[in-house]
């Protein structure tokens, strides 16, 4: 309301404005909300066929090839890891879920290779960066493999030998 010499008046629009006479009561827009959410429930109740659910655990959903799936560490031909600890994917990782600790290695061509490498799936925010800063493409999130489950937190942190041999759905352990 807006205030005058006159006392209160009226303002067209906003807050002030005067309703209908219907609507004064909200009974009228409460009984058309209920109109809609009942027009929706009968019309999904006898059209089931239309509705875009699956049965989960017997269907699994279609994803696209640009959706990224577990991690995994790329092997040698040796079956070592590719990995050289260089510590780039950690760095950019902007959840800070990867750690490297990284050993000297008794090989000619090989400087560093990975004591352990973890990454905390739980704190993972699957943006691929750790992918496209790896010199050596160590890392890949191409898997397939987009459900996790686990019973504990600890389970969600998978080691060096995990994602050499990422095979199974859900996580270690």
């Amino acid at each position: 309301m807006a205030y005058s010499v006159h006392g209160p008046k009226a303002v067209s629009g906003g807050a002030g404005a005067r309703l209908r006479r219907g609507e004064a009561f909200y009974l009228v827009e409460i009984v058309r909300g209920m109109a809609i959410t009942m027009r929706h429930l009968l019309y999904n109740m006898f059209h089931s066929s239309t509705m875009p659910t699956l049965e989960y655990p017997d269907e699994r959903p279609e994803h696209g090839p640009w959706l990224r799936g577990r991690h995994r560490l790329m092997k040698r031909e040796d079956g070592s890891p590719r990995c050289v600890a260089c510590q780039m994917c950690a760095t950019i990782c902007p959840a800070d879920c990867i750690s490297i600790l990284a050993q000297d290695d008794d090989r000619p061509d090989v400087e560093k290779s990975p004591e352990s490498f973890e990454i905390n799936l739980l704190r993972c925010v699957y943006c691929g960066m750790c992918v496209e800063a790896c010199p050596c493409d160590a890392i890949r999130m191409d898997t397939g493999i987009f459900e996790l489950a686990a019973d504990s937190r600890e389970a969600f942190i998978v080691d060096r030998e995990f994602l050499l041999n990422n095979t199974t759905d859900g996580v270690n352990r």
